[in-house]
This record gives structure tokens, C-alpha cells and sequence, in this order.
């Protein structure tokens, strides 16, 4: 059995430059002196600390916080993060207790959100514990039970939820949205891209349905119960919506890096997904399709996969802008130039042979 304790990403002490008034947020919790803070350094997007207190009545907590420098700054509302959590606990088990959120920027200089930690275990890029075929193959039954109950969730049921929706178009809005957002981010060695785009927007399908999705669904955004590995919580809600759940699969996928993959997509791997006994893409596609009762559009699987590459290069676009424009020191960020101009390659790949 794995250390409950294990998530394979241990909170390290602050950077300097993510630091904050740690004061402040004592007082504004209003439970008593933190007594330690450290900050978790996997994710790219919102920072994450943990906050610890010597008194064992009070659990450990969670902040999110937008970074320093933020691009797209849609993508870092904490109040909305914040909210659909809270909505989202009596119909969907898999969320964090919220504490709060608060709006007075004056506090640590953003807004920010305060949850309680969930234990359990954070499949990071490999385990870091041993694990069967068997549990591998669990694990993928858990996680996609999970996703397909996401989607399942009756939306119209919960007015905070239902009030996310926009109607149909969520996959035109989307691609048109990415692609605001990718020439708002762009730098000097940032590709033309123009086919890939024209082919997106040429090929959108009709959406399949309007659900709750979660727009970042990835094994390193679930805590795991450490005996069966099933999900005890999903994490990271900054970017959920209602919209097509096809293309919530297709972005999840866009992450999913297979042991016959090629060893640049390798590189790109932040989950086990090459662990024996791991589904592959394909499998995850045609079990979901199953479980959730959805059939594919008349252009198949390919537009999603393609798309979710595209959106995968823009968000690391976006974070490389930062970094191009010294908005962050964080040198993990050094490599996402190149990798925009890997996943650039993929999609013309995928679609010359689609």
C-alpha cells in the first residue's frame, strides 16, 4: 500500500517571488497563527500553497492565487474557481470543502480561495509506489467512471451550474476563443500555425450536448484513495464549464502520453500513462463513448484530438510568454518555446494522415 502521504509533488518552501503576507491570511482565515506555508510546485497556471497550524483540531488548507504577471486573466478567476466547487458538492462527491474566498486584493495583492486538503494519493508522473497491471487498469476505470459522472451531472438541477452555460456553439466558441488567446500570447518564435487553424475551423462539429465539464480532467488533478486507487477528489476547476463533454475527453487526451508514443511526445509525459496495464487513447475513447451513451459526430475522433493538441500549445504558449517577458523566473518553464513548436508539428501530422 502506498504512504497516504505521498502525492509525488511535495510542498516546498516558497519561492520568492510567489511569496505573500502570511499574516494577513492568518487574520483574515481567523483561525489562529499558520504556522507553516509551502507551496506546491506542479501546474503551471494558479499557484498553490499548502497552510499548516499547530493546533491539530484545524486541518491543513489549501490557497490558490493567481500567478504574478497573469496573460489571460479569464483563466484565473478565483471567485468562479471558488464557486462551482461549492455548487458543485451535493450533486458531485469528487470536490474539495471550500472555506472561502476572498475578493480584497489588499490582503495578499490578488484575489484567492482557501479549501480544505483532501489525503489521499496524486499520480504524478510515475506513481512513486509500486503498482499491479491490475491497479493500473483500475485506476483507468475509476478516473473515466469519474469523468462520464461529471458529465452526467443535471446541470439545470444547480443554478450556479446552469448559469455557466451559454447554449450551443460551445465548439465554435471554443476554437475562435483558443485562437484569441493563442495570437494574444504569441512571441517572436511562435509558429505560423495558420493551416492548423484554418483546418479546426473548417471541420468543427455540432456539439453533442451541453454538460458539466471540467476542461483540465488529468490523473495529476485527482486524489486517489491509497488502497484502491479509486478518486476521492478531482482538483484544479479554473477552466470547468458547460459545454460539450467530447471535447472535455479530446483536451484530457491531448495530455495522455502512450509507452509507443515517440520519444519527443515522451518528454511531454506528466502522468504514469505508460505504466503497464494503462488504457490507451483509443480505449478510453470507445469505453467512454460506452458509459456515457454519446456517439462520435460524422468527422469521428480526430477534430477533438487535434483541437485538444492545439489548446494544450496555446496554454503553454501563454506560459511561455511569461517567461519570454520575465514575468516569471521559474526556469521549468525554459522548455515550453519548443514544445509549442513540437505539438505545432503533431496536429499537421495527425491531420495529413486523418
Amino acid at each position: 500500500m502506498p504512504d497516504p502521504s505521498h502525492d509525488g509533488n511535495p510542498a516546498r518552501a516558497v519561492r520568492d517571488e510567489d511569496s505573500f503576507d502570511v499574516e494577513a491570511v492568518s487574520a483574515w482565515l481567523d483561525r489562529g497563527p499558520i504556522a507553516e506555508v509551502r507551496q506546491f510546485r506542479g501546474g503551471a497556471s494558479n499557484l498553490t500553497y499548502l497552510l499548516r497550524y499547530d493546533d491539530a483540531a484545524q486541518p491543513d488548507l489549501i490557497l490558490r492565487r493567481p500567478p504574478a504577471g497573469a496573460k489571460a486573466r479569464g483563466a484565473h478567476d478565483m471567485g468562479r474557481e471558488h464557486d462551482v466547487q461549492a455548487a458543485l458538492a451535493p450533486v458531485f462527491p469528487h470536490v474539495p470543502a471550500m472555506v472561502g474566498h476572498c475578493t480584497d486584493e489588499s490582503v495578499i495583492g490578488s484575489e484567492f480561495y482557501v479549501m480544505e486538503k483532501v489525503d489521499g494519493v496524486i499520480p504524478r508522473q510515475d506513481f512513486g509506489f509500486p503498482v499491479t497491471p491490475e491497479q493500473a487498469d483500475a485506476l483507468c476505470d475509476h478516473a473515466l467512471d469519474t469523468l462520464v459522472a461529471l458529465h452526467g451531472v443535471d446541470v439545470e438541477a444547480v443554478p450556479a451550474l446552469a448559469a455557466l452555460a451559454k447554449g450551443d456553439g460551445y465548439v465554435g466558441r471554443q476554437v475562435g476563443g483558443w485562437t484569441r488567446r493563442f495570437a494574444d500570447a504569441r512571441t517572436d518564435d511562435t509558429g505560423d500555425w495558420t493551416d492548423v487553424l484554418t483546418w479546426l475551423d473548417d471541420r468543427q462539429p455540432r456539439d453533442v450536448g451541453q454538460r458539466m465539464i471540467h476542461n483540465d480532467f488529468r490523473l495529476d488533478n485527482l486524489v486517489l484513495d491509497p488502497d484502491t486507487l479509486g478518486v476521492r477528489a478531482v482538483l484544479d476547476w479554473e477552466m470547468a464549464t458547460v459545454g460539450d463533454p467530447l471535447m472535455d475527453l479530446g483536451g484530457a487526451l491531448a495530455y495522455w502520453v502512450e509507452a509507443g508514443d515517440d520519444e519527443v511526445f515522451q518528454l511531454f509525459r506528466r502522468q504514469p500513462t505508460t505504466t503497464p496495464g494503462m488504457w490507451t487513447r483509443e480505449r478510453l475513447v470507445d469505453t467512454y463513448l460506452e458509459r456515457s451513451g454519446l456517439t462520435l459526430p460524422e468527422g469521428g475522433w480526430l477534430f477533438y484530438e487535434v483541437f485538444g493538441l492545439f489548446r494544450l500549445a496555446v496554454i503553454a504558449q501563454q506560459i511561455w510568454y511569461r517567461y519570454v517577458n520575465k514575468q516569471t523566473t521559474n526556469e521549468a518553464y525554459s522548455v515550453f518555446g519548443p514544445a509549442v513548436g513540437y505539438l505545432e508539428t503533431r496536429c499537421r501530422t495527425l491531420i495529413a494522415a486523418g
